[in-house]
């Protein structure tokens, strides 16, 4: 049965079996198969950045191009990852797990988030969403966009809110593979510094700043602003139907990095992410008639 057959007041008067069932027969026509975009998306963007370094410090590209080139590959690395944190390219046991793994890996390099960090605190965030002590996300909650700003810059200081709360939230989880994880974080960090350090001693301070540091600070806050705040603003409210949202950017879809519907992801984090949108209108009913926070889209 799909939302489209039935009117609105039929989809209200509809039990809670009976929205169920209809949810996850319209989701299930969504998930399946590889998404191939987004394999496509990590291999040609982490080849893009890595390509920066040879073409600028010969002289080819010169800093003020490779500036915003870095800024945008860096916002757009985390996506594909977030696809193999779900397993949604492959899981565990088939052909393409290793491809799956690959592109979880390979994607987050430049913003030296390491992937296991990046999956096991995700699980944990989907888990505990909007939870002011078990969301390792909350810290990027704020009244507002002027305060997410301040909050955003805040939290990635030494010691701040962020790395304070992943490295807790691993320490909490206990496992082995937890334990592993905080030690590839560090050993990424201090890789990170000490290749800045390096490329700083040897004369080249400009380009680890313009090529890596200031844009990985510019990407990690756009990330955080559209893949953390806009979709749970307010934050206030914990539940499978309430603790995300739908919402309306005046940068579209494309530039939101398709956040708008991130609801959908949170509902059914199998579902791929160029699939979404098209979710979202076929679920759109269902969601109107469970009280979903759609954001007027």
């Amino acid at each position: 049965m799909k939302a489209s057959v039935l009117s609105e007041a039929e989809i209200a008067a509809l039990d809670a079996r009976g929205l169920i069932r209809l949810e996850k027969s319209i989701a299930e026509g969504f998930m399946g198969g590889v998404p191939w975009g987004s394999v496509a998306w990590a291999l040609a963007n982490t080849t893009v950045w890595f390509a920066l370094w040879p073409l600028t410090l010969s002289g080819w590209l010169p800093l003020w191009a490779a500036f915003p080139i870095a800024t945008v590959s860096i916002a757009l690395s985390y996506l594909p990852s977030h696809e193999a944190q779900h397993r949604i390219i492959a899981r565990p046991g088939e052909p393409l797990f290793w491809l799956n793994e690959l592109i979880g890996h390979i994607s987050t390099l430049s913003l030296v988030l390491p992937y296991d960090v990046a999956r096991l605190t995700h699980y944990e965030h989907h888990k505990h969403a909007n939870h002011p002590e078990l969301d390792p996300d909350i810290s990027t909650h704020a009244a507002g966009t002027l305060d997410f700003l301040r909050r955003s810059l805040a939290n990635r200081q030494p010691s701040g809110a962020a790395d304070r709360a992943y490295g807790e939230t691993l320490q909490r989880l206990g496992t082995p593979e937890a334990g592993r994880a905080m030690l590839v974080a560090a050993v990424y960090r201090l890789s990170y510094f000490g290749i800045l350090f390096g490329l700083a001693w040897s004369g080249h301070a400009l380009e680890a700043a313009l090529v890596w540091w200031l844009p990985r600070h510019l990407a990690a806050t756009y990330i955080q602003y559209y893949l953390s705040w806009a979709p749970h603003h307010p934050a206030q409210e914990i539940g499978r139907y309430r603790d995300t949202r739908a919402f309306r950017s005046p940068l579209g879809n494309i530039l939101t990095m398709g956040m708008q519907f991130h609801i959908i992801h949170h509902l059914y984090p199998r579902i791929p992410l160029m699939r979404t949108p098209a979710a979202y209108w076929a679920l759109r009913p269902v969601l109107k008639a469970r009280g979903c926070e759609l954001g007027g889209l």
